[in-house]
């Protein structure tokens, strides 16, 4: 077995690997020309009928690849099946050599991501998924590759050179290869007119799909747990309601449960420090403030946090009414950010 080397060792390593600031900077600059001569020298006509053949495709889209651009394909094959228009999944070339091939067919569309084009394990599965009649587009970077010259399509991603120093590592051929990927993504995106809330309905459990889902009715408090009570009750009487809902507040409404205001723990404290013994004798009527910022139950809960965070300043929570003015709700800060958003 072999062993761990000694922390002294460890330590002189790390001495001897400073990255310098000026030469990182160049390596950017570097990379960003790299990346320019992909944008200047793409063959638009080339990605125009790549994008077209994913929207037109009958089947399922298959993205393969090998090593690093095989984590490329099975990015772009989860962004596309993000969207929910179309299936799309990753297939190994060498699982599918050993039975994942089956999730191939004839309509199916197979993207082959190589910067190469000679990647034994795709120019074995070639033939392969030929004989399942798909229809095979590859994507390499090379000229007059082997893959491209077997496949039904090709689309060549323009790379003068990786910006590794021995010009190997796919550090900008990826690259070069995500972009045009997720590039072409956006405009199927826009061709199929995607609505947000269709994108959102793919993506629930994220900050995103919630914050076009999720409405205030879905995340208020109701009934039972509502810190309500009347004009006329003594302030305080109420601090158990006023701290045992987990609102920080009490919701001042009349016989009909229609709103009058709101009275805080900030309040509490501010009449307790201006009337000292006197807040025995005052009522919530008489200190609560009767022009709260309130919300409908319609509205977006992503809507009533941006309405929470607004000048002149934050407020913790927002009395959810009804067209009647009634309260049927309380929306807090702590149970937005508790649902994500």
């Amino acid at each position: 077995m072999g062993s761990l080397p000694s922390p002294a060792s460890h330590l002189e390593k790390n001495a001897a690997s400073m990255i310098d600031r000026g030469e990182l900077g160049v390596l950017f600059e570097r990379q960003q020309r790299h990346l320019n001569h992909f944008f200047d020298n793409l063959d638009l006509g080339q990605a125009q009928a790549f994008a077209q053949a994913i929207v037109d495709a009958p089947g399922a889209v298959f993205f393969s690849g090998v090593g690093k651009s095989g984590f490329v394909a099975n990015k772009l094959s989860q962004t596309l099946a993000s969207l929910g228009f179309m299936r799309s999944a990753y297939l190994s070339p060498v699982d599918a050599l050993h039975g994942d091939i089956g999730a191939l067919f004839p309509s199916d569309l197979l993207v082959l991501i190589s910067k190469s084009g000679s990647s034994e394990e795709l120019l074995n599965l070639v033939p392969c998924a030929r004989a399942k009649g798909a229809r095979l587009i590859s994507v390499t970077s090379v000229e007059g590759n082997p893959l491209a010259a077997i496949c039904d399509m090709n689309v060549h991603l323009p790379l003068e050179r990786e910006l590794c120093p021995f010009g190997l590592a796919p550090v900008t051929s990826t690259a070069i290869q995500m972009v045009f990927g997720d590039t072409v993504v956006a405009a199927i995106m826009r061709a199929r007119k995607l609505t947000k809330e269709q994108y959102a309905g793919n993506h629930p459990a994220g900050k995103i799909g919630k914050s076009l889902i999720f409405k205030v009715k879905d995340l208020m408090k109701k009934q039972e747990d509502l810190p309500l009570c009347k004009e006329r009750d003594m302030i305080m009487d109420q601090l158990t309601e006023l701290t045992s809902k987990g609102c920080g507040c009490l919701l001042v409404v009349d016989s009909e449960n229609h709103l009058i205001g709101t009275f805080t723990d900030g309040d509490l404290r501010r009449t307790l420090k201006a009337s000292g013994e006197g807040i025995f004798k005052l009522t919530v009527g008489e200190m609560c403030n009767r022009s709260p910022r309130t919300i409908t139950p319609e509205a977006m809960a992503v809507e009533a946090m941006q309405k929470m965070e607004s000048p002149p300043s934050a407020v913790q929570f927002l009395p959810v009414l009804d067209e009647g003015r009634t309260v049927i709700g309380i929306i807090t800060l702590h149970g937005l950010v508790s649902a994500g958003l």
